[in-house]
């Protein structure tokens, strides 16, 4: 079977009750083991919590499965050797019949297909910073219909070149609670918001607005910050990221290879607290997703 939809999504999709789709990248990649394993399961059960069914998506021999079980997402999340799958990557990676976790590209586009209407991540791609390096995130929210619960963009890219491109895409773009745009790790990420939400309901009601419309067939970015004293201190942030572009530039990192390399000097040279944030960003996600789904 090609796609497949786990049977709990399923019926929750054909009674019409909420559903939230979460990515596989974030098990596979995004987090050290065993801690992964832990935080998806954590993930899950905080989107049923907040009254949503968890739906997350994934490659296992090649299907792609619309609602992993508990024994999918532990082989992904322990098993070496998974692959990453954008949008680009579905179709050759179901012919060779591999295991792999989707991306924020590729989790939209999936989910949008079999529709589920909201989507929780912890952090949107964007433009790299000092070259012309564009996540397939901006393309691919740019024709996807659904809301995107994240904290902004990942700090280490450029968020107003970032914001600039989401703006030329159409993608709309809201804070929730806030008229900043987040920054991942750090709470402002230094940019001004046109539009602000404040409610669940506010943010079912202006997505409902722009599919009545059928103007526009682009995302809704509900970008959803951290608050202040669960944020990475803003000085400890400036200073590690100042340092990790210094050893991309010294050793030539390039291409897919800077985001990693960045992210893990995070990890090491904050002993672990950017991890911390990175775990509450998603878990606050994902409840924030769960309630607009019910809103829905």
């Amino acid at each position: 079977m090609i796609v497949r939809i786990g049977e709990e999504v399923r019926e929750a999709l054909a009674l019409g009750l909420p559903v939230v789709a979460l990515e596989s990248t974030i098990v596979a990649h995004g987090l050290p083991r065993p801690d992964n394993l832990r935080v998806a399961r954590e993930i899950e059960q905080t989107v049923r919590e907040n009254g949503a069914i968890p739906a997350t998506i994934g490659m296992i021999e090649g299907g792609l499965t619309i609602g992993l079980d508990d024994g999918e997402i532990t082989r992904l999340a322990t098993t070496d050797g998974v692959a990453k799958l954008s949008v680009r990557d579905l179709g050759i990676a179901a012919a060779r019949g591999v295991d792999g976790a989707t991306t924020v590209a590729s989790t939209s586009a999936v989910a949008a297909a079999a529709g589920i209407r909201v989507f929780a991540t912890g952090g949107l791609g964007g433009v790299h910073r000092e070259a012309f390096d564009e996540s397939a995130d901006l393309a691919t929210l740019a024709r996807t219909r659904l809301i995107v619960v994240c904290a902004g963009v990942k700090s280490i890219l450029d968020i107003g070149a970032t914001l600039e491109r989401l703006e030329t895409l159409g993608v709309g773009v809201v804070g929730y609670g806030t008229d900043r745009f987040p920054g991942f790790f750090i709470s402002d990420g230094g940019f001004d918001l046109d539009w602000r939400l404040d409610s669940p309901e506010e943010v079912a009601l202006a997505f409902k607005a722009q599919a009545a419309q059928g103007i526009s067939a682009s995302a809704l970015i509900v970008a959803n910050p951290l608050p202040a004293d669960q944020q990475l201190d803003p000085e400890l942030h400036d200073r590690v990221l100042a340092e990790g572009m210094s050893i991309v530039e010294r050793e030539r990192v390039t291409g897919k290879r800077v985001t990693p390399v960045l992210l893990g000097h995070f990890h090491s040279a904050t002993q672990g607290a950017s991890l911390a944030v990175n775990v509450r960003i998603i878990l606050r996600n994902a409840a924030l997703a769960a309630r607009i789904a019910a809103a829905l």
